[in-house]
């Protein structure tokens, strides 16, 4: 399915080799397998600039990626523009790469930001190479593919509204 044929587009960002850092790509296995309506599925890691090719023409986009600690792994974050600024992704950006908050800045220059976003962060705890996801993150990701998968859930999720923290459980 294109993301012209879909309602919209789901981007799992992260590195599932990195323990919590697969969080994002956890989020879209599992919504590829829940096979939701009108929904794309899709994947990133590395270098992110591609994300504003990826969402070219969808009509609303959701991106999951992993955040650094701020308050307890798997505590589950819902940014939307204009709600204050990302969490900080789990590892600093380099020379190398883009993380989601630069690609978003970017895209608004170049004025390709989608009409509807959604970004959720997940906190993580561990972000070593070859480390399994810690249970908190794990369950997190798979409460909130459920909450996506779930009739009606990636609608409701682009649906404007304030930030809410919440516990993957």
């Amino acid at each position: 399915m294109s993301a012209d044929d879909a309602d919209c587009l789901v981007i799992g960002v992260g590195n599932p080799d990195r323990a919590d850092d697969g969080a994002g790509p956890l989020v879209a296995m599992r919504l590829q397998a829940l096979r939701p309506p009108r929904v794309r599925v899709t994947m990133r890691g590395g270098d992110l600039l591609s994300l504003i090719d990826d969402w070219a023409g969808a009509r609303a986009v959701v991106v999951v990626d992993a955040a650094a600690p701020l308050a307890r792994p798997g505590t589950i974050h819902r940014w939307t523009p204009g709600t204050g600024e990302l969490p900080r992704p789990p590892r600093p950006s380099s020379t190398h790469g883009f993380g989601v908050a630069e690609v978003l800045a970017l895209a608004a220059h170049l004025g390709r930001v989608p009409q509807t976003l959604v970004v959720y962060a997940i906190e993580g705890a561990r972000f070593d190479l070859g480390a399994a996801m810690t249970p908190a993150v794990r369950r997190a990701a798979l409460a909130l593919a459920r909450r996506l998968g779930a009739g009606g859930g990636v609608t409701r999720a682009t649906t404007p509204g304030p930030p809410r923290p919440s516990r993957g459980r």
